[in-house]
C-alpha cells in the first residue's frame, strides 16, 4: 500500500499507526531569526498555521516577513501521531507539510499573514502545487481562535472572488481549527532548509493575484 495514498486521504483504519514521542530531535533556535522554535515564546504573541505546498519556501517565505518572530515547519492536519517524512510523503499518514508562524500582532496583523499565504500559491489545485504532487502538499489554514477562523473564512470569500474573475476554479484550502489537528515539528534539516541551502529547491508560486485588502477583519 506504500505510495497507495497519493490522491486520496488515508482513512484512521488505513493511516500508519504511528508513536508516542517524536523519533527524532528538532533544533531549539531559529538560524536566521536566532529564535525559540517551539517556545517559550513572547506574550501577546500569535500562532498561525498555514500549508502552501513544499514548505521550504513557504517558511522561507514567512521568515522575511515583518513582524513575524519565528517560524518552523512540520506536519498537520493527519491521523499518524509524530510521523516522519518519509511516512508523510507515503500519503498514508494524512498530513500536510505546513509551517508554523509566530508574528507580533503590533506589528504585523493575521489579515496580512493571509494575503501572504493566498499570493504565494495557487489554492485552487487540490492534492498538489505545482509539479509537487500529493496529499502532503495541499492548501490548508489551521486556526488557533474563532477571530482567525472568521477572518480566515471572508478573507478566502474575498480571494475566490478574485480567482473566478480571472478564470481560476474554486479554492480547495482545508480551512479547519488547529484543535484536535496537532502540529508535529519535522526533521531538523527541513528546519529554514533554505537558509541552510540556498540553491535548494523552492516550488513556491502564485497566480500572480493580488488578494484584496482591509475585507477580511473579523
Amino acid at each position: 500500500m506504500l505510495y497507495a495514498f497519493k490522491s486520496r486521504l488515508p482513512s484512521p483504519e488505513e493511516a500508519l499507526p504511528g508513536r508516542a514521542e517524536s523519533p527524532f530531535p528538532v533544533p531549539s533556535t531559529h538560524t536566521v531569526l536566532g529564535t525559540e522554535l517551539q517556545g517559550p515564546y513572547p506574550e501577546g504573541f500569535e500562532v498561525a498555521d498555514f500549508g502552501l505546498g513544499c514548505f521550504w519556501g513557504a517558511e522561507r517565505r514567512y521568515w522575511q516577513t515583518p513582524g513575524v518572530w519565528t517560524t518552523l515547519v512540520g506536519y498537520q492536519g493527519g491521523v499518524t501521531d509524530y510521523p516522519t517524512y518519509e511516512e508523510v510523503c507515503s500519503g498514508m499518514t494524512g498530513h500536510t507539510e505546513a509551517v508554523r508562524v509566530v508574528f507580533d500582532p503590533s506589528q504585523v496583523s493575521y489579515e496580512d499573514l493571509l494575503r501572504v499565504f493566498w499570493e504565494s500559491h495557487d489554492p485552487t489545485q487540490g492534492f498538489r502545487q505545482g509539479n509537487d504532487v500529493g496529499t502532503q502538499y495541499r492548501s490548508a489554514i489551521y486556526t488557533h481562535s474563532p477571530a482567525q477562523q472568521e477572518t480566515a473564512e471572508r478573507s478566502r470569500e474575498a480571494y475566490q472572488r478574485v480567482l473566478t474573475d480571472s478564470g481560476y476554479g474554486e479554492i480547495t484550502t482545508e480551512l479547519a481549527p488547529a484543535t484536535p489537528r496537532p502540529f508535529y515539528p519535522a526533521e531538523g534539516y527541513h528546519q529554514q532548509y533554505l537558509d541552510k541551502n540556498p540553491a535548494g529547491y523552492c516550488g513556491l508560486g502564485g497566480t500572480g493575484l493580488s488578494c484584496p485588502v482591509g475585507v477580511a477583519r473579523a
